[in-house]
């Protein structure tokens, strides 16, 4: 019995088969077997699963985790070192340039969008590109006034920007913020269509929100005392929830992500090294613990394992997938990147600080290999950032 070569199934059979492909990179390379596949399926995918994230080194350069490779590519975006990534969600990149400009990228798509710029928010009362240093001046949740250069304005003033959703797939898609200065910050929003930002929690004015994260509706933020911010965008409305943490609960940065329906806490201690060159002290990620919310009793508690899962914490919307779906993801793993040297004044080493954390033996592992490492651990790029990849 002959066998019809793969180039003459018919497209209804490609379609098919190409339905089956959960990742990304597989679909790209099916699409270009022949002239026929090509013909016979959609450019863009509409079926396809989150996708296990890569790591922007640079603006032309990404990490692939799956294959350990690096890959180079090119996109239409400033590439001096004055470009900060404040935030990664649903495929899309959140970038800064200090300019009031706050842009949205998809490095698939290539589509560019803007969020309100930074001079809408409501407690930034001025902008003026002549008053040099002096850009900006800036009501702080105390009701005190100050001033910030684009510099400072572009590395300190957004600590974080997520996503509802993906903007290309939902038109009521919502950015959240977590914005201010000094020793307390601010929760905002605004969605498509709106010209400026919006202001949720001028009331609260002692929390400094660390970190939040988009789940079925609401919007969770988090502070280093472990208090949560629920926030619904739609009322607008912030119930803030105290909880209760034990002794252990402590760290330099958290982050927050949902795995399934749980709430999890993951607290990052670092601790002073020496830099690679051996000549100053900089900060690394010593370890990490990591808290479930526990609902009924509004009280964190330590966890010892993952399970199967592993989190991508850093600048991105936190996110958690389970290792069993993807190559090269390891199980019980945190894998972090650098997201504070520049605002800790460590960047004159250049962005040294990300890894993977095993939780079983509590031990990190280098997350690249060492020629990339040496190659995009330098000046003149933004920190780098997860992104998992999104073709719409």
């Amino acid at each position: 019995m002959s066998v019809a070569p793969w180039t003459e199934l018919p497209p209804e059979i490609i379609e098919t088969i190409s339905k089956r492909l959960t990742i990304y990179t597989d679909y790209l390379r099916f699409r270009c077997i022949s002239r026929t596949f090509l013909s016979s399926i959609p450019k863009t995918p509409l079926h396809l699963p989150p996708q296990l994230p890569c790591l922007i080194l640079s603006h032309q350069s990404f990490f692939d985790l799956s294959t350990q490779k690096t890959h180079l590519f090119n996109h239409p975006l400033p590439s001096h070192n004055r470009t900060r990534f404040c935030g990664s969600s649903h495929g899309w990149l959140v970038i800064l340039d200090q300019t009031p400009q706050i842009l949205l990228f998809n490095p698939i798509t290539r589509v560019t969008l803007f969020l309100p710029p930074i001079n809408t928010f409501p407690n930034v009362l001025s902008f003026d590109y002549s008053n040099i240093g002096r850009e900006y001046s800036v009501r702080n949740p105390n009701g005190q006034l100050a001033y910030f250069d684009l510099k400072e304005m572009c590395n300190d003033f957004i600590r974080k920007i997520v996503l509802s959703s993906s903007p290309s797939q939902n038109d009521e898609f919502t950015a959240f913020a977590i914005v201010g200065c000094n020793d307390s910050n601010n929760l905002a929003f605004c969605k498509k269509g709106y010209n400026s930002w919006i202001l949720l929690s001028e009331q609260e004015i002692y929390h400094f929100w660390e970190d939040v994260v988009y789940h079925n509706g609401l919007f969770y933020a988090v502070n280093k005392g472990g208090t949560i911010a629920v926030c619904d965008v739609e009322v607008p409305r912030v119930s803030i929830i105290r909880t209760t943490a034990p002794v252990e609960f402590y760290g330099d940065i958290f982050y927050t992500v949902f795995s399934g329906e749980e709430l999890l806490l993951v607290t990052r201690i670092l601790e002073q090294d020496f830099s690679d060159a051996g000549d100053m002290f900089v900060y690394r990620t010593a370890r990490f613990e990591v808290f479930k919310m526990d609902w009924n009793l509004m009280t964190w508690n330590k966890i010892e394992t993952l399970g199967d899962k592993a989190l991508f914490v850093g600048g991105n919307s936190s996110v958690c997938f389970s290792a069993n779906d993807f190559v090269g993801c390891c199980a019980d793993c945190i894998y972090f990147t650098d997201d504070y040297s520049e605002s800790n004044h460590d960047d004159v080493c250049g962005k040294h600080d990300f890894g993977i954390f095993r939780l079983r033996d509590r031990t990190v592992d280098p997350l690249l290999p060492s020629d990339s490492r040496n190659a995009f651990s330098r000046l003149g790029c933004p920190l780098p950032v997860w992104i998992s990849p999104n073709p719409y």
